[in-house]
């Protein structure tokens, strides 16, 4: 059985000290890709470079909009949108997924009109919340329910919502509990790196889930060593969140563009043109790995993103998120491969 340094020193630490806060171990990683819709069914071409990548793993997203935020309904399952946004193709997925082996993470996603970041989401009044309130739930039910009905492994709650979460707490704690009427697989919430040790709802989910797009370095090439050693302050907190609530941590999203300065600030995800920069995401890439897959606090995560068109999407040279043609879709080759 494989432990790290640095577990075996926290172990130590609990024995002197005559006890601490349990810390969870997982076995077998998550060793996961975000899952793009598109306006088409998937088939078995878009699956196999999943298979050959070695995840065995994959989110699925359907989405909801906002309009603004003057109109607080959530519009959601429509014709208008993709095949893969909505329930339908949500469920084709997931079950061509699971021929394949591939376990599956429901995550709904909401988009605001106007450029409104979801975390920043606030209503003008309690009842614009409630109304909102009440869209959400159906949403969310709606896939949960979808997610029990195919056997998908996970189910995500919410994906970057703090302000919902933090202002709505007897919401959430309500539709928790409802979800777990419906659906009997592991659950987890998706909060934005800079505010997963603000969440009041940990300890009544499964895994602590965090889209870890985490400011490591502000070299233009960053290394190795760079990208490890700013990953420390962050890492801290996860052991101590971790430790706290006796979860294991889930990166519910994690990557990096092939761009310079990539690890600066790497939330950023506008559609500039500027030049490749392949190393820059291999190193950030090796040290997110190096630092995290060994943990055994550590459940693993989803890369974003991964479209199903690999063949038309790796031929295109861009410096945004995917690592598909890339050299980085290497390193996820061989750490997904040893997990």
């Amino acid at each position: 059985m494989k432990y790290t340094y640095s577990f075996l020193l926290l172990v130590l630490g609990c024995l002197v000290l005559g006890g601490c806060s349990a810390t969870p171990y997982v076995s077998q990683k998550i060793d996961g890709v975000s899952f793009v819709a598109s306006g088409d069914t998937l088939v078995q071409k878009d699956i196999d470079p999943v298979l050959r990548v070695g995840a065995n793993h994959a989110a699925i997203m359907p989405f909801g909009f906002v309009r603004d935020l003057d109109n607080p309904q959530l519009y959601f399952n429509a014709e208008r949108q993709w095949y893969g946004e909505r329930y339908e193709g949500a469920k084709q997925y997931i079950e061509a997924l699971h021929q394949n082996g591939i376990k599956v993470m429901v995550k709904p996603h909401i988009w605001i009109g106007r450029g409104t970041f979801t975390g920043d989401m606030q209503m003008k009044s309690d009842a614009d919340w409630v109304a909102f309130e009440k869209s959400y739930r159906e949403f969310i039910l709606l896939y949960a329910k979808l997610a029990q009905e195919t056997g998908a492994e996970l189910f995500c709650i919410g994906t970057e919502l703090y302000n919902f979460v933090n202002e709505r707490p007897d919401f959430w704690n309500s539709l928790i509990a409802e979800v777990r009427e419906v659906y009997t697989g592991k659950l987890t919430y998706a909060e934005n790196w800079d505010k997963v040790d603000k969440v009041n709802f940990w300890s009544q989910l499964d895994y602590i889930g965090a889209d870890a797009y985490y400011p490591v370095s502000e070299a233009e090439t960053p290394t190795i060593a760079e990208a490890k050693a700013g990953w420390q302050p962050h890492k801290q907190m996860f052991v101590a969140l971790s430790r706290k609530h006796n979860k294991p941590v889930l990166f519910t999203e994690f990557g990096y563009r092939s761009a310079d300065y990539a690890g600066k600030e790497p939330w950023v995800s506008d559609r500039h043109e500027g030049k490749m920069n392949a190393a820059a995401q291999v190193n950030l890439y090796e040290a997110l790995f190096e630092e995290f897959w060994n943990e055994p606090w550590f459940a693993g995560g989803f890369v974003w993103k991964w479209f199903p068109n690999h063949e038309r999407t790796s031929s295109q040279e861009n410096n945004r998120f995917t690592p598909q043609g890339k050299p980085a879709e290497e390193v996820l080759k061989k750490w997904f491969q040893k997990t």
